[in-house]
């Protein structure tokens, strides 16, 4: 018997996922690059941004960019219909030069410009975690995204300086200079990032991480490294998501419980995949938690009990959703199936 827990059917999660992406594929494409409207990075020397848009495009699951876009869908689908119409953005964020508009996406022009920066924000965070991560002096990977690490590909050096443009692009998506965003609405999405990715979320969760390689952790230091080191940054894309609408208490309460649910899920199933599937499937190196003997959720509860937390953890999602008062939810339902019922 499947004892898999299973969200609402009847929704086309790769159909909403593929509409989706386009816009954050795209405006990822423009922003990231040499030469953006409104980079950072404008100016900046070639081997950099090259580094940089190898770090970031053409591969990943774009979960968390997923996650800003349906949180915002669900709560901004509560605001009366005038209301909901002021918060669509008509032009395009970053206007294309005169004569290209032929490449916008038709469904990116629709998506709310504080939505799509934070939603790019969120992943170029992500992105850099990465390629310091797999940098020699952290986890010393050689494979990320089916393809060579940063560090493999350009250099230690130029991995370390991409990792930190990226980190500071991310913020300058969100504080843009014209009047698309409140500058309430600018500090709110910086905060939630800012807190995520720090010394109390993700890169408190990898000092952790690295310091218990080696030793042996309890289920609850496990779970608060990793609601640190990955469920953090996957709640923040829920709730910056949030923070782009406009929701009742009750509802912010509810989709921050469901965040870290599926934040914690997410990392028990990464745990369970190292074990389970091979490099090719994964994209990146299998094995690589027991090669450096890491404490994982395999290692503390085994593979019939992760999969059991798992499982769990999802229930806890869904239950939260339902408990929102939020009628459009389907796409944060899909996701979290998706999340832990996944095979890399």
């Amino acid at each position: 018997m499947d004892a898999r827990v299973k969200a609402v059917p009847a929704f086309d999660l790769g159909a909403w996922s593929a509409e989706h992406l386009d816009g954050v594929e795209r405006a990822l494409e423009r922003w990231v690059s040499a030469d953006a409207p409104a980079g950072v990075d404008h100016g900046a020397p070639a081997e950099l941004v090259e580094a940089m848009r190898y770090a970031v495009l053409d591969g990943g699951k774009r979960l968390r960019p997923l996650l800003v876009l349906a949180a915002w869908e669900a709560v901004s689908s509560e605001l009366p219909a005038g209301d909901r119409a002021r918060h669509v953005l008509s032009p395009h964020p970053n206007p294309l030069p005169e004569g290209e508009g032929v490449n916008e996406s038709d469904h990116e022009r629709h998506l709310n410009e504080a939505a799509l920066r934070a939603a790019c924000a969120v992943e170029l965070i992500h992105a850099y975690s990465l390629v310091h991560d797999d940098m020699p002096c952290m986890d010393n990977d050689v494979l990320r995204r089916g393809k060579p690490t940063v560090h493999v590909k350009f250099g230690e050096a130029s991995a370390l300086l991409a990792g930190d443009a990226l980190q500071a692009l991310a913020f300058e998506l969100l504080t843009p200079e014209d009047d698309g965003m409140s500058a309430e609405r600018q500090a709110s999405l910086c905060r939630l990032l800012a807190r995520a990715a720090g010394s109390a979320g993700m890169a408190g969760g990898q000092a952790i991480d690295l310091a218990s390689v080696g030793g042996a952790l309890t289920e609850s230091q496990l779970r608060d490294m990793h609601r640190l080191k990955t469920g953090a940054l996957l709640q923040a894309s829920v709730m910056m998501g949030v923070a782009c609408g406009n929701a009742s208490a009750v509802a912010q309460a509810a989709l921050h419980r469901y965040g870290a649910a599926i934040g914690l899920a997410f990392q028990v199933v990464d745990d369970m995949l190292d074990v389970t599937a091979d490099s090719a499937m994964l994209g990146k190196t299998a094995g690589k938690d027991a090669n450096q003997d890491k404490p994982t959720y395999v290692s503390v509860l085994g593979l019939e009990r992760s999969a059991a937390q798992a499982q769990e953890l999802l229930g806890q999602a869904l239950a939260a959703l339902a408990q929102s008062g939020l009628r459009n939810t389907r796409a944060l339902q899909g996701l979290a199936d998706m999340m832990v019922n996944r095979s890399n």
